[in-house]
């Protein structure tokens, strides 16, 4: 069996490792840490094209993961789809709303947009609760043979040597590792609260002032920051108050939503996801820098770069013939 070692353990390295398994390929995941202390369980993790260039690509993958959630919904996994208001203006990616079925997406009337929103759509989209759902693929994973080692990675020499095949899903981790000055924290704060009475909803045409509401089985997420090159990892007071002061704003205005924890994470920002061979490490296929959009296109990615690797062993291992 052909083997590959996929390193990163967030939603990017799970669902690229599960993919190449059914692609008969004999996976190891190496990461710094296990899924449930990586970033992707932290967040929201709603079907959104957020943060993520370019843009034609993203929507292309987001349309592949689209279609994998609409198969995946069950309460036991932690998929499901849900109402969500997406406010937009002439400056925002609007191209995937286009992608949708018909009868998925619709502009909203002005009488359910949430207070300081002009324009949005609201449209059925997948979302797949962390604290479910990466249990689920971690478990197929294993099931599937995987094995999974805790190492942190230094450089891009350390990694190559991992295996014959490496598939580098590091996240923000790639900044050390790859010295990659493309590659830049978007400092992320968010409140996990008790469920609220408002639609979920987001609005990302401020920057600088990001604001929205993702409601989930037995909880919320309300945010949020959008701080570029913020390294900050504590959780700021301030933020909190800015986070609630906006939601009372937009429609929650009843009383303060009751926080259960406040979270801090640094989306992997990016001027285009890099998805491609290293130049000087041919045996190294580099897939992150996916902004705040991993969950919205992991599954898209994963596809691709299945094919990719099922193309190599087609042709002898040769990357030319791609």
């Amino acid at each position: 069996m052909k083997s590959v070692t996929v390193v990163g353990c967030g939603i990017i390295g799970l669902t690229t490792a599960i993919l190449l398994q059914e692609s008969n390929f004999k996976v190891t995941i190496v990461a710094k840490e296990r899924f449930d202390k990586t970033l992707s369980n932290k967040v929201g993790a709603i079907w959104f094209p957020f943060e993520i260039e370019p843009k034609e690509k993203a929507n292309y993958w987001a349309t592949i993961a689209y279609k994998q959630y609409q198969q995946e919904v069950n309460k036991e996994n932690g998929v499901s789809f849900i109402p969500f208001i997406t406010a937009y203006n002439e400056k925002s990616n609007t191209d995937w709303v286009k992608l949708l079925p018909k009868k998925a997406v619709r502009k909203a009337k002005g009488s359910e947009l949430p207070t300081g929103i002009d324009n949005a759509y609201i449209s059925e989209v997948p979302l797949a609760e962390p604290l479910v759902y990466l249990p689920y693929l971690f478990n197929i994973f294993i099931k599937n043979g995987g094995n999974f080692i805790e190492q942190d990675i230094q450089n891009l020499q350390e990694l190559s040597s991992l295996d014959k095949w490496v598939i580098n899903c590091t996240g923000l981790g790639a900044k050390k590792i790859c010295k990659d000055k493309h590659l830049h924290p978007m400092r992320g704060q968010i409140l996990r609260c008790k469920k609220t009475n408002i639609s979920s909803f987001a609005d990302s045409t401020k920057k600088g002032a990001l604001s929205y509401i993702i409601n989930r089985t037995t909880d919320c997420v309300i945010g949020g920051t959008d701080y570029e090159n913020d390294w900050n990892q504590n959780i700021e007071k301030s933020d909190t108050n800015l986070i609630l002061n906006r939601i009372k704003k937009a429609g929650l205005k009843d009383k303060s939503p009751e926080i259960l924890e406040e979270i801090v994470g640094l989306r992997p920002k990016r001027n285009a996801v890099r998805f491609e061979f290293d130049k000087n490490f041919s045996n190294v296929f580099h897939n992150y820098g996916h902004g705040g959009a991993g969950f919205t296109v992991a599954w898209g990615c994963a596809t691709e770069l299945s094919k990719i690797f099922i193309k190599i062993t087609d042709n002898k291992n040769n990357i030319s013939s791609l």
